[in-house]
């Protein structure tokens, strides 16, 4: 199994090699009917100059190389749109622009749902205090440096409520601006410093692998654009093929550590069988997992060898020639698309939607503008080239990569395989995997409360409910992706072991009986408008999905397993001892 990463990284670091050597290098220039000295558009077949040819030669050479896209829909060929300059393959200007507002998009969805989550998550009276972890770490490590390099955050200055909250509503603001075409470094970097201090006092409300991804994917796409410049098409500096290519290593990652750990992990993905628990016991389904779920065994066996083909072949095709990247390209987002519909997996699929965007050339994507855009893109190429200090930040960037790539390669030969893990405190270069292991029983905590001041066998306990996890049996599942509910997540996870393994959801709890506002207002509704309840417990209950016989209006049936942890309340002592014992409580 080694051979494959080992390969992969060599014909990597080749490339990489290649890119850094060959960014010093300044670019031949081609003839179009538009212009007659166009410079040549970057990432062609190679570096060499692409000679001129006459206007009606561009016709008569015309090659039938296009692939379906969207089941047939579209065509892409080397033909020009009418009205616009014929597009050589390699060209990346077109590209830039689109993924480049991806990602802004992405950007936005993380920061946007930052400043309605992160005060009750991690603010000064939140579920798990940054300033308090801030304090932890700077104990453990010393003051100054050490305790910046340990948490490189903007935070150790200041971890109010206040400065939180504003900073993941200028990451807000900042997304809506690349979303709008106002891209340069600058605000790609200030999105990227803003994210990744936010990520890293985030603890494990932000530990996801989608967190390390957008990091890595945003810190790249800062050498995609000009210093000061921002402007949808700026002048005088073209993508860089080399930064396009990287973005494709990312991607490789991404899908081939996901093969791997599928294939080393759970039992299930050996025998064919995942697909038959994954839909019910994935952490947040949607309603057509329902349907889904409901499929035949042999469906199921099928959609797994088809996820091994994708996760473990087509990543190689990212290296190959144009016609076979654009495939590969294609088929990812084919698949992240099947996976969009099959859950809700946060922003995680339409980020590796992003990252698949470099696979697609200024050919392939020219269809989705007009014609009198893409004149002012061929005005832009007109002034296009990299000046020598952009192309030698580049190519220390490929050399940076390069080198930061060395653990995650072992990693992906390692027999122990590591399923989201970064290697520097900067998450630069990661590794990545999904589902290694399959659930194959759904179990669910369910918190209950009730207002009765001694508990009877008679006692009344009323639900909490949550916005997007499983409780009521038949309330349908949410649609929710690309937003992200991360307590819904914490506690999918939380039902995998026993509590004392979980103190924030001690802590949790602990903020309900206090009747806590910030808190209640992650939940779907709160049982007690009137008053704190008196006492909370949780039950583990077995959720299952319904059948289309057993179907009326329950999408869930459940039963019941047992106690998760036993009543509890602002009195209790081994339950303020607990809590003591994190420097949570009185």
């Amino acid at each position: 199994m080694w051979i494959f990463p080992a390969a992969a990284f060599t014909l990597v670091a080749l490339g990489f090699l290649l890119a850094a050597a060959g960014l010093l290098w300044p670019r031949g220039r081609m003839v179009t009917p538009a212009a007659s000295a166009v410079p040549c558009l970057p990432g062609g077949g190679g570096w060499p100059p692409i000679p001129a040819s006459p206007a009606g030669s561009l016709h008569a050479e015309r090659e039938a190389e296009g692939i379906l896209v969207l089941l047939g829909l579209l065509r892409l060929s080397s033909d020009p749109l009418p009205g616009s300059g014929p597009y050589p393959p390699g060209g990346y200007w077109l590209t830039r622009i689109v993924f480049l507002r991806f990602l802004g998009s992405i950007y936005f969805i993380a920061f946007f749902s930052l400043s309605h989550q992160i005060e009750p998550l991690i603010g000064q009276n939140g579920i798990l205090p940054a300033r308090a972890y801030l304090d932890r770490v700077a104990a453990a490590t010393g003051e100054g440096v050490a305790a910046w390099k340990a948490v490189p955050s903007l935070f150790w200055a200041d971890a109010s409520d206040e400065t939180l909250v504003a900073a993941a509503r200028a990451g807000t603001g900042l997304s809506l601006l690349l979303l709008a075409g106002f891209d340069n470094a600058v605000l790609l970097a200030l999105l990227w410093v803003l994210y990744s201090s936010l990520v890293n006092v985030g603890q494990l409300f932000y530990g996801y692998g989608w967190e390390m991804l957008l990091l890595e994917t945003g810190f790249l796409a800062i050498f995609l654009c000009p210093v000061r410049r921002g402007v949808l098409l700026p002048e005088g500096r073209a993508p860089s093929p080399a930064v396009m290519f990287l973005i494709r290593w990312v991607l490789f990652r991404v899908m081939f550590g996901a093969g791997l750990i599928k294939i080393r992990g759970d039992e299930c993905w050996r025998d064919l069988t995942c697909l038959v628990y994954h839909y019910e016991t994935q952490p947040l389904p949607n309603p057509l997992s329902w349907y889904l779920h409901q499929m035949p065994p042999f469906i199921h066996k099928l959609g797994v060898l088809w996820n091994h083909f994708i996760e473990l072949i087509v990543p190689f095709f990212l290296f190959g020639p144009r016609r076979v990247r654009i495939a590969g390209g294609l088929l990812l987002i084919a698949f992240q698309a099947t996976l969009i519909l099959s859950g809700n997996l946060s922003w995680l699929n339409w980020l590796t939607i992003s990252l698949c965007i470099p696979c697609l050339d200024d050919r392939a994507l020219q269809f989705l503008f007009t014609r009198r855009f893409l004149r002012r893109v061929e005005a832009a190429q007109s002034t296009g080239g990299r000046g020598l200090a952009a192309r030698i930040a580049v190519a220390l960037l490929a050399l940076l990569v390069l080198y930061l790539s060395i653990n995650p390669v072992l990693n992906l030969i390692s027999p122990q395989q590591r399923m989201n893990a970064s290697f520097d405190p900067f998450h630069l270069v990661n590794t990545y995997g999904a589902f290694g292991h399959i659930g194959k029983q759904r179990f669910e905590i369910i918190l209950e409360g009730t207002a009765e001041e001694s508990i009877t066998p008679s006692t009344v306990w009323l639900p909490y409910e949550f916005k997007c996890k499983p409780g009521d049996v038949t309330r349908r599942p949410c649609v929710v992706a690309p937003y992200h509910y991360r307590l819904d997540w914490q506690i999918w996870f939380a039902a995998m072991s026993e509590y004392r393994r979980q103190p924030w959801l001690m802590h949790f709890t602990y903020k309900l009986l206090q009747g806590d506002r910030g808190v209640l207002g992650l939940l779907a509704g709160n049982p007690f408008p009137d008053r704190p309840p008196k006492f909370i417990r949780a039950e583990l209950y077995l959720y299952q999905f319904t059948t289309f016989e057993e179907r009326s209006r329950a999408w869930w049936k459940r039963t019941r397993v047992g106690e998760y942890f036993s009543p509890v309340s602002l009195d209790n002592p081994w339950f303020l001892k607990f809590l003591q014992a994190y420097g949570w409580g009185r």
